[in-house]
């Protein structure tokens, strides 16, 4: 008796494979203002709540504070989990009707995780647009590929691999989400100023003046594509400055900090590994630029979380991830209604359940000519 192995995703890429016409999108992309409006209640003000608790219980050394105080940093860093992909469906224009709304709720929320939404948001857009595109979009890890790495010095393999250990997402996930674009903020102004005084002894010497708000529209940052970009990372900035004043001299700032780099650190690491895992997982569609399929991106280069439905509620269904890189503009309250709505023709997306989870941060190289995701001590 034979057994006949379940196709993989190359495979399908290359024999049977469903068409994006094949699915039921369109009703699933209708946004809903009240349930929106309802899960930004059900979400911010548990954060305020427990933020509030937290900061109370870690005052003194009770037993009792000895006892919630972990349980109630691992539910912040669940509910913080729920925000940021409120946020995340906001830069797609999917959490409200409008884009006004959206704009709106998606820079209150950027205030409490300390990251400029806009700005990332456009950055996070490159990646729907070329996932699975290995030629162009290399994952929130910059892999590099198998020839690459084995081109290297033992000691440029072993810092390869050390910078993407997942205990580094603890200190890479708060440089990311608070110090990343402060820095840049900081560097785009001494980098304006420098251009500024050069246009001004450079139309000195040549007498050929321009005024200051010319000079400062033909200013190109390195740090940002749009003026949009800076000025929501600018307000970001001010506000979130603002509020750790005000936290830190109500509590103390030792304390404060404390918490904030705990939580904040911990927060950012869950976020980037689950990212992370949504599509670096075995078997994930990989392409070079000649052949790529965004459909084929989407369908077999994003994995679905098999997780416990209270998982499913802090993550905001982001487990559904084909269904959302199929189209951004459904929000995430109707994605599992999407697939169940298409589940004929989502049988071969890869389920990743949560005890696999840890085989999936040692694919950190791109066979180029396999096309696969690998080990390097394979």
């Amino acid at each position: 008796m034979t057994t006949t192995a379940k196709p993989t995703s190359q495979d399908l890429a290359k024999s049977d494979y469903p068409k994006r016409i094949d699915f039921k999108l369109a009703p699933f992309m209708a946004s809903d203002d009240r349930i929106a409006s309802w899960q930004i209640l059900n979400t911010v003000i548990p954060i305020i709540a427990v933020a509030v608790a937290i900061s109370a219980v870690t005052t003194s050394l009770s037993l009792s504070s000895i006892v919630l105080s972990p349980i109630l940093l691992v539910l912040m860093v669940l509910l913080l989990s729920r925000s940021f992909s409120l946020m995340h469906d906001c830069g797609h224009q999917s959490l409200f009707r409008s884009k006004r709304s959206n704009r709106i709720a998606a820079f209150g929320l950027s205030l409490i995780h300390g990251m400029p939404q806009h700005p990332w948001s456009r950055g996070h857009a490159f990646h729907h647009q070329h996932n699975g595109n290995w030629d162009r979009y290399r994952g929130p890890s910059a892999l590099i590929t198998r020839e690459e790495y084995e081109s290297r010095s033992p000691f440029s393999q072993w810092l390869y691999r050390a910078l993407r250990h997942p205990l580094l997402l603890f200190p890479g996930g708060f440089f990311y989400l608070i110090i990343k674009p402060r820095l840049a903020l900081l560097l785009s102004f001494f980098e304006f100023v420098s251009y500024f005084i050069r246009s001004i002894f450079k139309m000195a010497s040549s007498g050929c003046w321009i005024s200051p708000k010319r000079i400062c529209l033909n200013y190109k940052s390195n740090y940002f594509y749009t003026s949009g970009e800076c000025i929501d990372m600018f307000f970001n900035a001010l506000v979130v400055g603002l509020l750790w004043w005000w936290i830190g001299s109500n509590i103390g700032y030792l304390h404060f900090w404390t918490l904030y780099v705990l939580i904040m650190s911990s927060s950012a690491a869950v976020m980037i590994a689950v990212f992370f895992i949504q599509h670096n997982f075995p078997d994930s569609y990989t392409s070079g630029q000649e052949n790529w399929s965004y459909f084929k991106g989407a369908l077999s280069g994003s994995s679905f979380l098999q997780m416990p439905e209270i998982l499913n509620w802090f993550t905001a269904d982001i487990a559904y991830h084909h269904i959302h890189h199929l189209s951004e503009r459904i929000p995430n309250y109707r994605l599992r209604q999407c697939h169940e709505a298409n589940i004929h023709l989502v049988n071969d997306v890869h389920r990743l359940y949560l005890y696999q989870v840890g085989d999936c941060f040692s694919l950190i190289l791109w066979d180029r000519k396999q096309l696969e995701l690998v080990s390097p001590f394979i």
